[in-house]
């Protein structure tokens, strides 16, 4: 593989947005530092759909996606508890959660997270499969400057990382729309095939920050 990124780099700042497609990125190692900070276009969501995929071996909990705002440290978070095998998406410092799904480590899963503020319902996409549709928050919007981070849960606006919740493994194909994607947009991004890029966070065009420890390498692919 070809590596874009140089190691041990305490920061490095991409110049632009840059076409990640092939790609992926690579949190090889535990620390209460390394992650990537996505830089978002919109800071007021009245919904939103939210996909990444991940590929990891971790037997703990762990982050898979978290936004912050001045108002809330989880304004937005997706996360794994290992303890009772569930994908818990809190919302506006709000929590449901989605037990067993079927989490093997060592193969990419792809996940999607949707959110409407006037229902105030949430619903998890689990490699294309749909979950039961659950109450959370409703009755205002996520507003204010958001911090995205990918490989770190933030317990503060933009920081208070925890070493045991940190992501070790690969993520790729990270969008974020500032409305609810269809059934259909959904499993055309499960199954890799054209659908539309994320109006927040494109991959193909993805404004982002690393700091410490992280690689830009070619995405893996299981050969058949």
């Amino acid at each position: 593989m070809k590596l874009l990124l140089v190691l041990g780099m305490l920061t490095a700042c991409a110049a632009g947005p840059q076409d990640l497609s092939g790609k992926m990125f690579t949190f090889p190692q535990k620390t209460n530092t390394a992650n990537v900070r996505l830089n978002a276009s919109g800071q007021d969501f009245s919904a939103f759909t939210v996909c990444h995929r991940s590929f990891t071996d971790l037997k703990r909990n762990h982050i898979l996606f978290s936004l912050a705002t001045p108002n809330n440290a989880n304004d937005l978070l997706v996360f794994w508890d290992e303890v009772n095998k569930e994908i818990e998406p809190h919302i506006r410092d709000q929590k449901v959660e989605y037990g067993k799904p079927d989490y093997k480590p060592n193969m990419w899963h792809s996940i999607c997270t949707t959110w409407d503020s006037t229902s105030g319902l949430v619903q998890i996409w689990f490699n294309g499969q749909p979950s039961t549709r659950k109450y959370i928050t409703s009755g205002s919007n996520i507003r204010g400057n958001p911090i995205i981070i990918l490989g770190q849960e933030q317990d503060t606006y933009g920081g208070g990382f925890d070493v045991n919740q940190c992501f070790i493994g690969m993520m790729s194909d990270v969008h974020m729309w500032d409305y609810i994607l269809s059934s259909c947009e959904i499993q055309n991004y499960t199954d890799e095939l054209n659908f539309t890029p994320g109006n927040v966070l494109n991959w193909k065009a993805l404004n982002f920050q690393i700091v410490g420890r992280v690689l830009i390498e070619d995405k893996q692919y299981t050969c058949h």
